[in-house]
């Protein structure tokens, strides 16, 4: 009886560990939607935190199934797993494991990071001392993303952070100043301006708009936003709240006019809160080149038509053959034009 309970135990804890990591991949793959629907987000912490609740209680002995897991798929999830567990334990020796894991990844460590979001400030705080201040570059960015995580103030040490030797620790100590609105720290974020890394500069300008210098900021947002790089949603937002009203509208017009940069116009649009372009969006959302942007516009403006899950659809026979052959078959989620346009007129839009 008693084996028979620990096979029952042990099969429970594994469940446990592959879950929880399969519900933080998920988690941060949803916040990168455009837009994140933060309602289902909600849904996913809850499931999230109750499998981390059955690794609390299983403490150490947790440990051989989060190592196998993060054996078996070396992925986000089960960084994030072993991170997670390795700061709620206090162990030292699975930190430094951790570490080393993370500096072997190929996406900035981003489980790493979330499991340092996930924990209290508080709990990670020793850590983050340390690490602001090591001659260690990649436990300098650990520690200044955390901070960003948690809104903290590195205080003076961030004066030579934004100065740092590594890029990606300028670029994060950059962001972290334009969060806090460090006003103190105006000339380094100008001085950034003309560093050789491009992601420095961009972070850079973008905490520079966050001060409300959108002179000094626009040209860059506005680059980063129509090179269409990983930060190019994010420079995109920046710029439209840079600008007055009547400035974006006319860069989004001219934008319009090119297809390599029509579907940013369109996104954009969204971004400026005027629910009246609805008509104006549908009408987008019959171009294949333009339905997507549309589509994101879309949800922006009228978050409550998540609600209806008909306006969007992945099948050619809904969307028509002219979308099929763009997308050579494999469609992504699109706005279906003709039911937007009827739901549009039942909410009275």
């Amino acid at each position: 009886m008693r084996s028979q309970q620990n096979r029952i135990v042990s099969h429970v804890v594994r469940q446990h560990a592959e879950e929880a990591a399969f519900f933080w991949a998920q988690r941060d793959t949803l916040m990168q939607d455009d837009p994140p629907d933060l309602d289902v987000v909600t849904g996913v912490d809850k499931r999230l935190e109750a499998n981390l609740d059955g690794l609390r209680i299983a403490g150490p002995s947790a440990w051989p199934f989060i190592v196998a897991t993060y054996e078996d798929f070396p992925e986000k999830g089960e960084l994030f797993l072993f991170g997670w567990m390795a700061i709620e334990l206090n162990d030292s020796r699975r930190i430094a494991e951790v570490v080393e894991l993370g500096r072997q990844s190929e996406d900035d460590a981003c489980g790493l990071v979330g499991a340092l979001a996930w924990h209290q400030p508080a709990i990670i705080a020793p850590l983050v001392r340390d690490w602001v201040g090591t001659p260690d570059a990649f436990k300098r960015y650990l520690g200044v993303s955390a901070c960003i995580e948690h809104l903290v103030d590195a205080k003076q040490m961030l004066g030579r952070l934004v100065r740092d030797p590594d890029a990606r620790v300028r670029a994060t100590s950059l962001r972290l100043a334009g969060k806090l609105k460090r006003a103190d720290l105006v000339n380094e974020l100008v001085a950034s301006l003309k560093d050789a890394d491009e992601h420095v500069r961009f972070w850079a300008a973008w905490a520079l708009n966050e001060f409300g210098s959108c002179d000094l900021a626009s040209p860059e947002l506005r680059k980063v936003a129509v090179g269409g790089g990983p930060d190019a949603l994010t420079a995109l937002r920046a710029a439209v709240k840079a600008t007055p009203d009547k400035d974006v509208r006319a860069w989004m017009g001219g934008l319009l006019r090119s297809p390599e940069t029509a579907p940013l116009a369109v996104r954009g649009a969204g971004m400026l809160g005027d629910r009246t372009i609805l008509h104006w969006l549908v009408h987008q959302m019959r171009q294949p080149a333009l339905a997507a942007a549309a589509g994101a516009a879309f949800r922006e403006l009228f978050p409550e038509a998540r609600k209806d899950d008909t306006l969007f659809s992945v099948e050619p026979e809904v969307l028509g053959d002219a979308f099929a052959q763009y997308f050579d078959d494999v469609l992504p989620s699109l706005p279906v034009a003709n039911r937007v346009k009827d739901w549009a007129k039942d909410v009275g839009q």
